[in-house]
């Protein structure tokens, strides 16, 4: 099936055997990451399967949405579409993160739907992008059906060393498409540019893991910084990252799906703020929760947490509802919209 992908091979396999993360035939984490912990799979399933109701909301979300084509960015404007993905605009430059519009996050289309309302903008209201930014190659960051819809109006993919690997396999034209491994760096112009960084994760769409890099990204644009931190579990990485930048305007974090089976590649909301901390981000956008059910927390508790977290260490943060415009440099109050359920 398509939908799976294809591991490299030839002159992109070669490419990655260069890299220094690449070791033992896969990517390896700046410091040693078990993807799972010591539970067995059998029981991390049975677990997913029973799942409290409370895992997804009852009804449908709070959402907004906005035409993208008129968004005033004058000033550096993020819209968040739920999960990881989201929209960023600032001075006519355009770039989509992550995006999945496909209805679920997952090849079987009975798993990982996405929750009702969430699914605010489709394809068809984005203006055309400059980037398509994909972090690493899970299904709940790179979604097959969306990606090839977005292709007429995308001038080009950044990605993660190895990553286009799927994408040419979908047909995507190569020229199209720059793979960074960390550390690496592509100017969009004289000031715009985006850099791969670490992040604690894994990658895989099939039965093998680790042939694909996974990667947060630094995002620099005229007086900006912006990190964009993918997936990732807490490490020393994030105050790497944050020395070598020296800070963050906005820090962009994994703050859900997290589960005592899999501790290290997924951060609790605790760690989220932390994390933020360690980057010296001035603002942090918790993302990663409320679309799909891929942990067996309930939905809000994610928000509910790092909220608590980010108060007590008075750390400033942004919690937009799905599909709202965020002026981030603003201090806009927003309501705790996820507490709507009755």
């Amino acid at each position: 099936m398509k939908i799976f992908g294809k591991n490299p091979s030839g002159s992109r396999l070669q490419r990655i055997e260069q890299s220094p993360n690449y070791r033992n035939g896969q990517f390896q984490n700046v410091e040693q990451t078990a993807v799972m912990a010591d539970v067995s799979f059998v029981k991390i399933l049975k677990e997913y399967f029973s799942k409290p109701s409370s895992a997804q909301p009852q009804g449908e979300l709070p959402t907004t949405k906005v035409n993208l084509m008129t968004l005033d960015d004058a000033k550096p404007v993020i819209v968040w579409l739920g999960h990881s993905s989201y929209y960023f605009s600032f001075k006519g430059f355009r770039m989509l993160v992550d995006p999945v519009l496909s209805g679920n996050a997952s090849p079987f289309s009975g798993i990982g739907k996405a929750f009702k309302g969430s699914d605010v903008y489709s394809v068809e209201d984005f203006p055309q992008l400059d980037v398509l930014l994909i972090t690493h190659d899970h299904y709940d960051h790179l979604d097959y059906k969306t990606v090839l819809k977005l292709m007429p109006g995308v001038k080009r993919i950044i990605t993660a060393l190895g990553v286009g690997s799927h994408l040419e396999y979908w047909g995507i034209e190569s020229k199209k498409i720059t793979e960074l491994d960390w550390w690496e760096i592509v100017n969009i112009n004289s000031e715009i540019k985006l850099s791969a960084a670490p992040s604690r994760h894994f990658s895989g769409r099939l039965f093998k893991r680790a042939k694909t890099l996974w990667a947060s990204f630094v995002l620099e644009i005229y007086d900006q910084k912006i990190y964009l931190g993918g997936d990732s579990g807490y490490g020393k990485h994030f105050k790497m990252i944050g020395e070598k930048y020296s800070g963050f305007d906005l820090a962009i974090l994994d703050s859900g799906q997290y589960g005592k089976g899999w501790p290290l590649i997924h951060m609790i909301p605790e760690e989220t703020v932390q994390a933020g901390k360690d980057l010296n981000a001035s603002v942090v956008l918790p993302v990663h929760w409320s679309k799909f059910v891929l942990s067996v927390h309930p939905w809000n508790e994610p928000i509910k947490r790092f909220v608590r977290a980010a108060e007590q260490a008075k750390f400033k943060t942004v919690t937009p509802m799905i599909g709202q415009p965020l002026w981030y440099q603003e201090s806009a109050a927003i309501p705790a919209w996820w507490e709507y359920e009755k």
